[in-house]
């Protein structure tokens, strides 16, 4: 039986990625990083905290290996399998055993979507042992001194069905992320997106008033990431009604009252 690798260097991110400092969170990722702690972000949908990562693993030129969560993945997906190639049988590591073998940054977001099983595999590499039991293949894969494991979800969307138990919580490094200020906010906007500061100020502002709505009708107000969505199609001639409506209105509810509400909100700014 034969196995088969692929190459974490094309994880490599070659390019500085935007990316603005709210705290200590900067800092706080590299220390864990150099200690061999495995860092938990937290934080609301499209605060950023993708974007953090990407920011981190350019800053210690690691590569970055992204895995998004969901009801389906199992632990064989993360580890890996056998596969049948060319007639030959071989074992192809999953993303996570990968990271371990070659030093990469494993990110696994919206963990708690996963099946239960992932959260057993994680565990041994979340404490002093770093190390990943491959029961396919008999190997027990020790982490590579400059790997990292880190996970995001967000508690406030979460059931308690779904939320994260205290015996993998404690193996963490929690970081808390949440929607920047209103100035920082509107100047991300305008970086990413090249609308003049005022419509941004506007954008920021309704993002503001669908975010008091959150517990009132709302799940989730709207994102940071909503925000830079509008102001691409602002900025690509769509009229600013029909933008908040498109990228942001009809993003967060389909709820007819709802959707009319939060549509009045839009009108009434632009």
């Amino acid at each position: 039986m034969e196995s088969s690798q692929a190459n974490t260097a094309d994880y490599l991110i070659e390019s500085e990625p935007f990316y603005v400092s709210q705290g200590d969170e900067i800092a706080v990722f590299e220390a864990a990083w150099k200690n061999n702690i495995p860092v938990l972000l937290k934080g609301p949908t499209g605060c950023g905290k993708t974007r953090f990562m990407e920011h981190m693993a350019w800053r210690l030129k690691r590569p970055l290996i992204t895995v998004s969560c969901h009801d389906d993945l199992t632990a064989s997906d993360l580890v890996g399998r056998y596969l049948i190639i060319g007639g030959e049988t071989r074992w192809i590591d999953g993303p996570l055993a990968r990271a371990v073998r070659d030093g990469a940054i494993c990110y696994l977001d919206e963990v708690v979507e996963a099946r239960k099983d992932t959260t057993v595999v994680i565990h041994p590499l979340a404490d002093d042992r770093r190390v990943l039991p491959i029961e396919k293949t008999g190997e027990l894969l020790r982490a590579d001194r400059n790997f990292c494991l880190a996970i995001s979800y967000n508690p406030g969307y979460q059931s308690i069905l779904k939320d994260l138990k205290q015996s993998t919580r404690q193996r963490f490094v929690a970081i808390e992320f949440t929607y920047p200020p209103p100035g920082l906010e509107t100047d991300i906007v305008v970086r990413e997106t090249g609308l003049d500061r005022d419509t941004a100020s506007m954008l920021v502002k309704y993002a503001g008033m669908t975010r008091n709505l959150k517990g009132n009708g709302l799940d989730e107000g709207a994102s940071t990431r909503l925000l830079v969505h509008t102001g691409k199609l602002i900025g690509s001639g769509i009229d600013p009604r029909t933008a908040c409506r498109s990228a942001i209105a009809e993003a967060l509810t389909d709820e007819p009252d709802m959707l009319a509400a939060v549509n009045e909100l839009g009108a009434a700014l632009f």
